[in-house]
């Protein structure tokens, strides 16, 4: 007769000293359960069980559970749709995790694709075929029809941009690209996977879906003569000292726009990078920590950045002194002149300004990061020094970013190699006197 966990003995199924309200017992395939009542979705209580090696581990979890429950965060259960696990996922866990802007990310991808594709779902039922036929639909069907983007336009909008879609019944054919599709796949995958550490589900059903590697966004990095050209013309403008460093250090704008003077050391010639000013949703303008560990870095500083960053700190104490500030954000490199910080959509409308001042095609500000980047990599400057100098998590970052770049290096390392195997040198032709003995094969012990 086959035994459950109530047939256990009942000195394997007590509630020990400080087990509080759950009952911890040893199961027959060695593990050790626990069981007690969370608070769920709904204001109701439920009965949840989890799982360890060893007493002491099982009922941690319990506990952990409980005590979460006691705090008012509901336990969600795999029984429950994926629409309230997601919910509680970014409510109770990712927020505590991300940056705020990338949780304002995550969220928009919830609400957006994840919910109205597989929301429905039970979290326990959730196969690798619902994701795969869920992510096949995101790559064929147009997203403008599906979610009636150019309908719910308002008459405004409308007015002043032609209808083109759905409102006119065809159909613009406007698909995610596979940037996107992967990305949404990722946020998919880390809800998941914390399903599976609050051992809710078996296993992560989404990492079992390849969904193939997208190839890198294409950037246009400037040209050594482009890039002289643009910081000719930057140097009459307000924010030339900016525009200099982003194009020389490759600093992020966020970077840029979030130093403050106290991490310039003008004598050493040295910056660190400690903080990003963002925009977000919650807090509005921001300084947040650096977007990685490794983005938190020293750099060198080039010579004609120190003194552009001498003449800006000079310009700027007479703009405070004639704006009357009283110190207002006073600690920025680069802020407006009553000494606020600035918008990064702004700095994007003076980068555009300035493009077109110096008669260059169009390209985005992080493209002067990429420039950097490749003009340093055209120099023969090592692999390395260019991961430290942009703050890359991993060199492989790196060497996947700029591929494109190696090839064409590669391409010339090939070429020189070719040109030097084809020029052969011609054999000097030396007269024979005869006085030297004849060449013989000598014998090889």
């Amino acid at each position: 007769m086959t035994t459950t966990p109530r047939d256990t003995p009942a000195s394997r199924r007590t509630r020990a000293n400080g087990d509080g309200d759950g009952t911890v017992y040893q199961r027959k395939d060695g593990r050790w359960e626990a069981a007690g009542y969370v608070l769920a979705p709904g204001d109701t209580r439920k009965r949840v069980r989890v799982y360890g090696s060893s007493r002491t581990e099982a009922l941690a979890k319990l506990t952990e559970k409980i005590a979460a429950s006691n705090r008012g965060v509901p336990i969600v259960t795999a029984q429950g749709s994926l629409a309230v696990y997601l919910t509680y996922w970014l409510e109770n866990v990712a927020v505590h995790h991300l940056h705020e802007t990338t949780h304002t990310r995550y969220t928009a991808v919830v609400a957006q694709y994840l919910i109205p594709g597989l929301g429905r779902k039970k979290l326990a039922k959730l196969t690798a075929k619902d994701v795969r036929t869920w992510l096949n639909a995101l790559r064929t069907v147009c997203q403008c029809c599906a979610r009636g983007t150019d309908t719910r336009r308002s008459p405004q909008a409308q007015a002043s941009r032609r209808p083109r879609c759905c409102a006119i019944g065809k159909c613009c054919r406007k698909r995610l690209s596979p940037l996107t599709l992967a990305y949404i796949h990722s946020v998919l995958k880390s809800a998941l996977e914390h399903a599976v550490r609050e051992e809710e589900i078996p296993r992560n059903v989404a990492r079992n879906v390849r969904t193939g590697t997208p190839r890198p966004r294409r950037f246009n990095p400037l040209t050594s003569d482009e890039a002289r050209q643009f910081l000719t013309a930057a140097q009459q403008h307000r924010h030339a000292a900016l525009f200099e460093l982003a194009l020389r250090t490759g600093l992020r704008k966020g970077e840029l726009l979030g130093l403050r003077w106290e991490d310039l050391d003008l004598n050493t010639g040295t910056a660190t990078i400690r903080h990003t000013l963002q925009r977000t949703n919650g807090s509005g303008l921001t300084t947040l920590p650096t977007k990685t560990i490794s983005s938190e870095r020293r750099i060198a500083l080039p010579a004609s950045c120190v003194a552009s960053l001498r003449a800006h700190r000079a310009r700027q104490a007479k703009e405070r002194q004639q704006a009357d500030t009283n110190g207002i954000g006073s600690g920025y490199v680069f802020a407006r002149p009553d000494g606020r910080p600035i918008e990064p959509a702004t700095l994007t409308r003076h980068f555009n300004a300035l493009l077109r001042h110096a008669h260059l095609r169009p390209i985005r500000f992080h493209d002067l990061r990429h420039s950097t980047a490749t003009l340093l990599l055209e120099q023969g400057v090592e692999l390395v020094v260019i991961k430290e100098l942009l703050g890359h998590a991993h060199i492989g970052v790196t060497a996947t970013v700029y591929a494109h770049v190696r090839l064409r290096l590669q391409r010339q390392a090939i070429d020189l190699l070719n040109h030097t195997l084809s020029v052969m040198p011609e054999p000097t032709a030396e007269p024979d006197d005869g006085d030297d003995p004849p060449l013989c094969a000598a014998p090889v012990r």
